[in-house]
């Protein structure tokens, strides 16, 4: 009987709270009150504009640790791209150094141009790209990463360095303006590594340009030595202003460096040129100097 008593009395109850949410005056039924449905839930993208303490190519969410540019980093976003086309098709993101990859490379490498305000490799400076993590790239993130940081140097043994050095500010406009990250003049030291001089003190070495080689493999560009400086001793004739005949191997020597294998491997294939004086120390830079400063000996 308590039993059933109680039962009563819970409808009773249910039967008044209802009523009192009965429905008054002007309002209607809509439950949400005319709000707008959630949007769905959209997958992580990186932003331009911000630094980080890490050069690693790392696109988990994570490990996402940005910085203000402000203060120390080691690596600066640029651009954010899209992975489109087949690429982006894949069950898994594009691998650093596949085929995959190098549309997205020459994307960044022809942005980069435009926010340092000159050719990258005119510096000590490097482009990598850096695509979503496989987590990400499952959940229908599309994105790469384009990333600029600072050498340690360019100057090495052929391959030896790639190691990104702290620095603050933003590298926006760097190259628009004078700036201690331009290749200028160099001399050479007793490992054979070429060190930053003034032009206007004394130096064997100056950096002429940089152009772009067809090889896919760095062991087969770094051993047709032959092929490197003709091509370097043709960009250092436009450089200083000579012409390009038999005689411009007996007016200058040359120097190159190739990309260190992991630049290679992210997309770099810009092979750096310097001219040699042969040994004899110069105090003042051969650029546009003609026959004065390249005799023929």
């Amino acid at each position: 009987m308590r039993r059933l008593l109680a039962s009563v009395a819970s409808v009773v109850l249910v039967t008044v709270l209802l009523a009192g949410c009965g429905v008054a005056g002007d309002l209607d039924r809509d439950l949400t009150d005319g709000w707008g449905s959630l949007g769905t839930a959209q997958p992580f993208t990186p932003r331009a504009g911000e630094c980080h303490p890490d050069a690693e190519p790392l696109g988990h969410l994570s490990t996402y640790r940005p910085v203000d540019c402000a203060l120390a980093h080691l690596v600066e976003t640029f651009h954010v791209g899209t992975f489109t086309g087949e690429p982006a098709g894949r069950a898994v993101p594009p691998r650093v150094g596949s085929a995959a990859m190098r549309p997205a490379f020459t994307e960044c490498d022809r942005r980069a141009g435009e926010f340092v305000g000159g050719d990258w490799r005119d510096s000590r400076l490097s482009v990598q790209v850096t695509a979503p993590s496989p987590r990400g790239w499952a959940g229908g993130s599309r994105w790469f990463r384009c990333d600029l940081f600072v050498l340690d140097e360019v100057g090495g043994l052929n391959g030896a360095s790639d190691r990104a050095v702290q620095h603050f500010g933003t590298l926006r406009s760097v190259l628009s303006r004078d700036s201690p990250l331009r290749l200028t003049c160099f001399d050479e030291d007793e490992g054979s590594r070429l060190r930053p001089e003034p032009c206007a003190g004394p130096h064997r070495f100056e950096y002429v340009g940089t152009w772009t080689t067809s090889e896919r493999q760095w062991t087969r560009a770094a051993h047709d030595e032959e092929a490197l400086h003709a091509r370097c001793r043709e960009m250092i004739a436009e450089y200083a202003g000579v012409p390009v005949d038999e005689r411009l191997r007996y007016r200058t020597g040359s120097a190159f460096r190739l990309p260190s294998r992991e630049a290679w491997s992210r997309g770099d294939r810009g092979v750096r040129c310097f001219y040699w004086s042969g040994g004899r120390p110069l105090s003042d830079s051969i650029r546009a100097g003609g026959t004065a400063v390249l005799p023929v000996n």
